[in-house]
């Protein structure tokens, strides 16, 4: 029987990000892969991460700029992109727009599994 989602959990992160996850560990116990909303001010930046999962970002609005080892990648309204685990990456909304996007995890995001840098 399909399980409808009524609404999604709120992942607490700082800098004014807004992270709604609608599938993953939080919300319905999935380890498998997380579907989340996300919704970043403009200006905003995260500290380098090397994650433990695959992550495609699917970005609805705004622009997404992904940094990685050797350059960047801008990621506008209608674009994707893939980044492997194990790649190192930052990701950054610049300019006054703000963006808003749609990220997908392979397994399921957790905090532990993100390897963000400190600072």
């Amino acid at each position: 029987m399909p399980q409808l989602i009524d609404a999604p959990t709120r992942i607490p992160v700082p800098g004014g990000k807004q992270i709604d996850e609608y599938v993953g560990r939080a919300n319905t116990g999935t380890e498998a892969l997380s579907v989340a909303h996300m919704a970043a001010p403009g200006g905003w930046e995260e500290p380098a991460q090397t994650p433990q999962f695959d992550e495609i970002t699917l970005v609805l609005r705004g622009l997404v700029r992904v940094e990685y080892t050797g350059g960047f990648l801008d990621v506008g309204a209608g674009q994707a992109v893939i980044t492997k685990a194990g790649e190192t990456v930052r990701y950054t909304t610049p300019g006054d727009e703000g963006a808003e996007y749609v990220a997908i995890c392979v397994p399921a995001f957790a905090p532990e599994l993100a390897g963000r840098a400190e600072g």
